[in-house]
Parts: C-alpha cells; sequence; structure tokens
C-alpha cells in the first residue's frame, strides 16, 4: 500500500471466520518485524 506516495507494508492478523484481530503499517517487510507483531498479539 502507498502511504504519501512511498510503499509501505500492511500487517493483518486475521482469525478464522476472517475478522480482523490486529493490523500495523510498517516501511520494511522482514522476518523479525513479523514475528514481533505475533509475540504482540499471542504472548507466551
Amino acid at each position: 500500500m502507498k502511504v504519501n506516495g512511498k510503499l509501505h507494508y500492511l500487517w493483518r492478523a486475521v482469525d478464522h471466520e476472517g475478522e480482523v484481530l490486529e493490523f500495523f503499517v510498517s516501511k520494511t517487510r522482514d522476518k523479525t518485524q513479523a514475528l514481533k507483531f505475533l509475540k504482540k498479539l499471542w504472548p507466551s
């Protein structure tokens, strides 16, 4: 998706019924951000 003309990535957590549980937008796409996002949603 574009924000102010620059490419950004939209991360979404969706449940089995298609409801969006959480989302955030980042400038980069990498594994560490994805894992950080998932750990924020489901802490151990």
